[in-house]
């Protein structure tokens, strides 16, 4: 299994949520980060999903996972 390069893909994932205008805030535990965005729809979720190293996207309640 290749290891993701989490400092390209922060900056990648950040740009699919729609900016960092967009973020109301992110948490993160082991398996997951928790945006919470301003405007879900500026949020490119297939592109998201089609990342390297995002295994899903789930939204729901203002939270993209």
């Amino acid at each position: 299994m290749a290891k993701t390069d989490y400092a390209a893909l922060a900056p990648d994932l950040l740009e699919k949520v729609g900016g960092q205008d967009n973020v109301r805030s992110l948490s993160r535990c082991a398996t997951r980060l928790r945006f919470a965005l301003k405007d879900e729809s500026k949020a490119r979720t297939d592109a998201i999903k089609a990342t390297s190293g995002v295994v899903t996207v789930v939204q729901s309640g203002g939270q993209s996972r």
